[in-house]
């Protein structure tokens, strides 16, 4: 017997989402050690300069957009952006229209950083994402990851 109602089904799906998690915990606490290790940054600073030089591309990027982009509170964002002002990576002013509405945008600095931590951050992945997997199983985990991706935000509608 399996210890559970639901049987061995259960017991397996349970264990597949377990080794989904767990790797993905892994890997993700592998690239944060090494952004930390070898570009002195956080995982989430390498986030918020990865998103606003993707999505502020075209110009700034309100406070409240990058919390909901990193599922953070408005707090979380205040301070993490509070101490990436101070190291000089971003930029913070009120908006014209709202003063009560704050944009940040990547500063020449902030710039700098993020090619720095996106080389580091392709060498780790290089290492410890691509290395061990054929370029056929890696395709076929992106697809999988995808449709698991869209689904999920299927689900979740406007709480994704």
């Amino acid at each position: 017997m399996t210890g559970t109602p639901e049987g061995p089904r259960a017991d397996g799906l349970v264990w597949e989402f377990g080794m989904l998690l767990g790797a993905t915990t892994l890997l993700e606490r592998i690239a944060a050690r090494e952004l930390e290790r070898r570009c002195g940054i956080r995982h989430p600073v390498f986030e918020v300069l990865l998103r606003l030089a993707r999505e502020g591309a075209g110009g700034p990027l309100s406070m409240g957009f990058l919390a909901g982009e990193m599922i953070l509170t408005s707090g979380g964002m205040t301070r993490l952006i509070d101490r990436m002002e101070r190291d000089g990576y971003v930029r913070r002013w009120a908006a014209p229209d709202d003063r009560r509405r704050q944009l940040v945008e990547l500063t020449g600095a902030g710039r700098a950083k993020l090619a720095e931590a996106l080389r580091v951050h392709a060498e780790t992945l290089d290492r410890h994402f691509a290395a061990p997997l054929t370029e056929e199983s890696r395709r076929h985990l992106v697809e999988a990851t995808e449709t698991l991706r869209d689904h999920a935000r299927k689900e979740l509608g406007d709480l994704g």
